[in-house]
């Protein structure tokens, strides 16, 4: 579903640690579940009445110095039938992020999708908010976002 390495982060409160990174999420909102999808994310949660999953991951690697819209390709593998709604650069955190609303097929499946990529310090940060097509997507929108906007890195020397 997701690309992404293996972590073994920590979330308190809002603020997730792992091996390479160190970054403050916004709230999840009500009806969100924690889990683990066989360790390809930071973070995700399932909204079992939408059928919607959100996620966060990070890595780490300056050969991932590449334009935004070749990372978005690259996560994309996997959906078929992809149609793109919309496509924007969006402020976050101090830089430009690449947000991209797309439908497509996951396994034969309709879904809706809402990626949100950012490259800072030599770090590819994505985010992502999958749902059914139609109103599960339109009513976990506003938790995505805001979870999205809480987002900031945070430096391991401050």
């Amino acid at each position: 579903m997701v690309v992404g390495c293996a972590t073994t982060g920590t979330l308190q409160n809002s603020v997730y640690k792992g091996a390479e990174t160190t970054y403050e999420i916004g709230p999840v909102g009500p009806g969100w579940e924690r889990v683990s999808v066989n360790g390809q994310n930071d973070l995700a949660w399932h909204n079992a009445s939408k059928e919607a999953v959100m996620h966060v991951d990070s890595k780490c690697d300056p050969s991932l110095d590449i334009p935004l819209t070749a990372l978005r390709a690259h996560l994309m593998i996997g959906f078929t039938e992809r149609d793109v709604l919309s496509e924007e650069t969006v402020p976050m955190d101090s830089r430009e992020a690449l947000r991209t609303h797309f439908t497509a097929r996951l396994d034969g499946v309709p879904r809706e999708i809402v990626m949100q990529i950012l490259k800072k310090d030599y770090c590819v940060y994505d985010f992502a908010l999958i749902t059914p097509p139609g109103p599960p997507f339109q009513e976990t929108l506003g938790d995505f976002d805001a979870f999205v906007d809480g987002f900031h890195t945070i430096s391991e020397k401050s």
